[in-house]
């Protein structure tokens, strides 16, 4: 990196965002079958209830990360979690992880809450190391054979 990770909602319909959307479909659709991909669209992303967080190099977008919360829930789902091939090891994720869980736990937010793929071994070593613990499947994700669930509580952050 060439500069300080910097991290900060932003609007998904970006061109240069657009491309690490089309990216992360791209590795979860070479990863696993299609009912078993829960992306969000770039429609759902913009929709009030969802934060999306955009980490930049400089100018240049990274990492990308969604958080979906209700008015007043107590809880809140990360998604479109990926960042940049050229990126990675650099310790973007990390900064995403601590931007939105600074900003959640400031909203209200109590606990943090996600889906990966059990093909997704460096997500599941990145979320173990950051204090997520594994649950049970939940909502949607309840029978799905390739879920693996995560959830942080937020409470020492407030």
């Amino acid at each position: 990196m060439s500069h300080p990770v910097t991290v900060a909602v932003e609007s998904p319909r970006q061109p240069e965002i657009e491309l690490l959307l089309d990216g992360s479909t791209a590795y979860a659709q070479s990863l696993y079958p299609p009912e078993s991909n829960f992306l969000l669209d770039i429609t759902t992303l913009e929709q009030p209830e969802v934060a999306f967080y955009v980490a930049r190099d400089g100018e240049r977008a990274v990492g990308i990360a969604a958080l979906v919360a209700e008015t007043d829930a107590e809880s809140g789902e990360l998604k479109r979690m990926f960042v940049d091939p050229g990126a990675r090891g650099m310790g973007v994720a990390g900064a995403l992880l601590g931007h939105i869980e600074t900003d959640a736990a400031s909203r209200g937010i109590r606990e943090i809450v996600l889906e990966t793929g059990d093909l997704h071994d460096a997500a599941q070593a990145l979320y173990t190391r950051h204090g997520y613990r594994e649950i049970p499947q939940f909502g949607q994700y309840v029978g799905e054979a390739h879920s693996v669930c995560f959830a942080k509580s937020l409470s020492a952050l407030e």
